[in-house]
């Protein structure tokens, strides 16, 4: 009997990686490359989407050819996705028209408060479910068409296409055949009515955007179409399941049930709670966005994003060389009792929720002669944990529901001392998976069910518990440390 597979294809904001299943989610194996960040000035943020497309094809041969996999053992295939990200490519020669803008990135930040000023500003919140930020895809599409020379001209004649990451990627791997985007994806524009489940030609109108340059939305779990042959060896592989990386992790965390809530700690930091078949109006500074359509059947979410979390460890390797690597972390916050004071509020790209301050600035305070590398680590480390609080509050603010227990996720998940303290600073326990990239799990999840592998019912039995933080620390010291932070946040906002 051939052994079958399901890959998934997990391409984020710092790295491309892709991960083998058997049909029993087990992983059997894992390639990872890192992709570069370009920072041509203060606040702008970009990267070859040539290198995304390049590096994501490349580790996906890798681990089949490692692992020994004919591309017809594959039943399908997952991908998820930094969301926002914006890409714009001609449709003839497939070529991009400009660096990939990232979703940090803030140079139409200018625009973003100018449209808040606008009385059509209150139509985008309520249509798209999200607040009007330079963090989305909207504003970064105006931007391209009106500063590259001659490209508002053939977007109007349907000779240039958007996407955000996933249809990039899609459109390259089934060889242009598909323009596609899921529901999770295209709530993440600022252009897709989360109400009506289209484009918002209003919007698309109010933004002076052609709509022959949008995908096609479709469910977040199908048969969409193949692989163009040679991609992936001679056979071609079905593409059966997308999900933006957020809403994939809540997938894979098995939080398929009202009330169920997960944060990812990747680059940013991303909680969402599942909120069933209607969505839920914010009134703390969240996003009502979509979680994922199946079935016929939308699942919404609210969600709470904080922009920089595991990039701060990346700026204290990279650019202050604190840190050899990120794993080192762990230890070197455990060698110390506290933080000595310190706050690090990591606002490089502004506060995300329930802030939503674009001019923000990124501090260290509480510097005294006293502290060392340590206690500046240690506090970059806490200030996901704060970060993650500031959101929770507001979610259960919203919604109404205590949550007792936190799923977490993503890379620095990996830190006990993070989900320690991150335990200590709620009040509530945090729980690991075994498997914490779950944002890829959730992809595969996706990928078996389009593919007809299994069924959503089925999916629970393969979420196992790794370890259980339980909170140690007493209500007058969390609330000792949550006012110095909140004082911090005040020094950073402007």
């Amino acid at each position: 009997m051939i052994k079958k597979y399901i890959l998934a294809l997990d391409q984020g904001t710092t790295s491309s990686r892709a991960v083998l299943f058997d049909n029993e989610f087990n992983v059997l194996g894992i390639e990872q490359s890192e992709t570069t960040q370009i920072f041509p000035k203060p606040g702008w943020v970009e990267q070859d989407a040539t290198e995304i497309r390049e590096t994501q094809i490349f580790v996906a041969r890798k681990l089949i050819s490692r692992l020994g996999v004919d591309s017809k053992q594959i039943n399908g295939i997952g991908i998820t996705n930094q969301r926002e990200t914006t890409i714009l490519w001609d449709k003839k020669t497939g070529q991009p028209v400009y660096n990939a803008i990232v979703w940090q990135d803030k140079r139409t930040s200018d625009l973003c408060e100018q449209i808040n000023k606008d009385d059509f500003s209150e139509y985008i919140r309520k249509s798209t479910g999200l607040v009007i930020d330079s963090y989305f895809s909207g504003t970064k599409v105006l931007w391209l068409l009106d500063n590259i020379k001659g490209l508002r001209e053939k977007a109007e004649k349907g000779q240039i296409l958007f996407g955000t990451v996933d249809t990039w990627l899609i459109w390259n791997l089934s060889g242009g055949r598909l323009h596609i985007t899921d529901y999770s994806n295209a709530s993440r524009t600022l252009l897709y009515s989360i109400h009506d489940k289209c484009w918002d030609k209003e919007i698309l109108d109010y933004f002076n955007i052609p709509l022959q340059m949008m995908p096609e939305v479709v469910e977040s779990s199908g048969t969409y179409g193949k692989t163009e042959k040679g991609i992936f060896g001679n056979s071609e592989v079905m593409l059966s399941g997308i999900a933006g990386d957020k809403q994939a992790a809540l997938f894979g965390q098995t939080c398929f049930d009202e009330g169920d809530a997960k944060n990812t700690y990747g680059t940013g930091c991303f909680m969402l709670m599942n909120t069933g078949d209607k969505p839920f109006k914010s009134k703390s500074g969240l996003l009502t966005t979509i979680a994922w359509g199946l079935n016929g059947k939308i699942t919404y979410a609210l969600e709470g994003s904080v922009f920089i979390a595991g990039a701060a460890i990346q700026w204290l390797r990279d650019k202050l060389r604190l840190i050899e690597s990120a794993s080192d972390t762990e230890k070197i916050a455990f060698e110390v009792t506290d933080s000595a004071g310190v706050y690090f509020v990591p606002a490089f790209s502004g506060l995300g929720a329930p802030f939503w301050n674009m001019n923000a600035i990124g501090i260290i305070t509480g510097l005294t002669a006293g502290v060392d590398y340590r206690h500046i680590v240690r506090a970059a480390l806490e200030s996901m944990a704060f970060q993650t609080r500031d959101v929770l509050n507001a979610m259960q603010k919203d919604s109404g529901i205590e949550i007792g227990n936190l799923n977490v996720d993503g890379g620095a998940s990996a830190n006990n001392f993070l989900l320690q303290f991150q335990a200590d600073i709620l009040g509530v326990d945090v729980s690991r998976p075994e498997f914490v990239e779950s944002t890829a799990l959730g992809a595969g999840f996706l990928a078996a069910i389009g593919s007809g592998v299994c069924e959503i019912e089925d999916l629970k039995k393969f979420r196992k518990t790794d370890k259980v933080f339980h909170s140690n620390m007493s209500d007058s010291d969390r609330q000792g440390l949550c006012l110095g932070w909140t004082n911090a946040i005040d020094k950073a906002r402007k």
